[in-house]
């Protein structure tokens, strides 16, 4: 791999390194420390990449990436320059476990480079359905359902409803209800092609916060003031003396109709344009519904010339209610969903540790050697330890306001390095992989996951090539800050290599 120059480089640490990992000396932290220095050198603090290329900022507006909107996802010019930076070429294979919106998978496929990947949301698979079939869509065949849905008109005496699970109940303006209904109801029972039914689809997916009284927020869905489920929880607060809810007016809010069409014509647009410069290659997108945690471990080894990635961060952040919305128009049950919150790679404070029920599962691969290999990386890891000791410690003293978050935290590592020593035995020699991730704080303890999982990966075998975190700060959340104090919290992306 060549020296990455990846981004433009402003070179002064001296404002990230943290003076004490736990706040106020109460925890040791000397093992936070000693990470600290071992990987500030590999650290550079760069302007060029930033908070949009590692969000969806940047994607939300570019062509074909627009197609869904997925919050947690990265941006398309960030994973074209990852593709160049770690010399992945045409033909070559890159594995993104956590495939998201597909932003990996379509960049890929643009450059003429295979792509594997996994997500346990159902919304990936119908994304990259809809995305990987530009060139086979009838434009003509697309612009005649714009013009039939621009003249469909509910019934007045229609009187079937949006079927909500307790957690989306009301989310809807009543008129959008029956629109969602009404259209699915005629989608299903028209003579389309599949392709145009399945990007449709994934339209309506994406007009539905749109048109509704939700707004993605972090852990979880925020709710204008004027949906009857807030209307409802006002009158037991006033009747009760206490404060109502008043924390979200969106404005106006389009009908179904009117969102389905703007996303419509802008896929259109997107159409016409992709298939006019015909942008994609003969490589192959394989995805698979599922976890990386369970699909990576049946796989046969040193296949990948490359990883690029951006796991779910450590930050309680629960990707079931953000889009509950999305899950329950498919069909979802509230069990279901709650299941589905369990698969999920360790980042909600309801998530179960799954250390036995992985040991089980290597075992029916006849793998316990491998899994008893993987177990002991993490737990001789003194800086894990250090931490998992230290959560515990400000639990004891009463400081952390949710236990899952103990439960949570070790999971979390637990998850990764499983799906980390897998991805080592995938990689081909010389195969590099680039992760991006958030640092974060509880209770006024500081978790490096960037260089936590640089020595995970170490102690796996790949080397540590570079580390490449944001110039702008991130502080926390501002309970913390009110007890803890700020401190600079890094964004990174992470670059590992294999050995030859």
């Amino acid at each position: 791999m060549k020296e990455l120059e990846l981004f433009e480089i402003e070179q002064d640490l001296s404002e990230w390194k943290i003076e004490n990992f736990s706040f106020d000396n109460y925890c040791d932290d000397k093992e936070r420390k000693f990470l600290e220095e071992k990987f500030i050198n590999l650290t550079e603090i760069s302007d060029d990449f930033n908070r949009q290329s590692v969000s969806f900022q940047l994607s939300k507006n570019d062509c074909i990436h627009r197609w869904l909107k997925y919050k947690e996802g990265f941006s398309s010019d960030l994973v074209t320059k990852l593709l160049g930076e770690l010399e992945i070429k045409e033909n070559d294979i890159v594995l993104d476990p956590f495939m998201g919106s597909g932003t990996t998978a379509i960049v890929c496929k643009m450059n003429n480079i295979n792509c594997i990947g996994y997500d346990i949301l159902p919304m990936t698979e119908i994304a990259i359905n809809a995305k990987k079939a530009v060139q086979q869509y009838d434009v003509l065949e697309l612009k005649e359902i714009y013009s039939l849905i621009e003249k469909i008109k509910v019934p007045e005496n229609y009187s079937k409803k949006f079927e909500y699970i307790p957690i989306t109940y009301s989310a809807f303006p009543e008129n959008s209800e029956k629109e969602i209904i009404y259209i699915t109801d005629w989608l299903d029972n028209c003579s389309f092609s599949d392709n145009a039914k399945s990007l449709l689809k994934l339209c309506i997916l994406n007009s539905l916060e749109i048109s509704s009284y939700t707004r993605k927020d972090g852990q979880y869905l925020a709710w204008d003031t004027r949906s009857k489920k807030i209307e409802e929880a006002n009158k037991i607060r006033i009747a009760r003396g206490a404060k109502p809810i008043d924390r979200l007016n969106k404005g106006n809010i389009p009908t179904f109709k009117e969102t389905l069409l703007n996303e419509l014509n802008n896929v259109i647009i997107d159409i016409i344009y992709l298939q006019k410069e015909n942008v994609f290659g003969d490589s192959f997108i394989k995805f698979k519904q599922g976890s990386s945690l369970l699909e990576l471990p049946k796989l046969k080894g040193e296949i990948l010339d490359g990883v690029i990635t951006s796991p779910p961060y450590c930050n309680r952040y629960d990707y079931t209610r953000t889009y509950a919305l999305e899950l329950n128009y498919l069909g979802f049950s509230p069990q279901q969903i709650s299941q589905m919150r369990q698969d999920l790679i360790s980042c909600t404070v309801e998530n179960k540790l799954k250390i036995d029920y992985l040991r089980e599962y290597y075992e029916s691969l006849c793998k316990l050697e491998d899994y008893n290999y993987i177990k002991n990386i993490l737990y001789s890891t003194r800086a894990f330890k250090e931490i998992i000791m230290a959560l515990n410690q400000r639990n004891y003293n009463g400081e952390i306001n949710n236990k899952g978050v103990l439960r949570m935290v070790e999971g979390y590592f637990t998850d990764l390095t499983f799906i980390y020593a897998e991805i080592y035995r995938l990689c081909k020699p010389g195969a590099s992989v680039a992760v991006v991730n958030d640092n974060v704080r509880y209770a006024g303890e500081v978790i490096p996951v960037d260089f936590l999982c640089c020595e995970i990966a170490e102690k796996i075998g790949f080397v540590v090539k570079k580390i490449y975190t944001l110039k702008q700060k991130k502080g926390n959340s501002s309970q913390q800050m009110a007890k803890y104090g700020r401190i600079a919290l890094r964004k990174s992306i992470t670059i590992w290599q294999k050995p030859y």
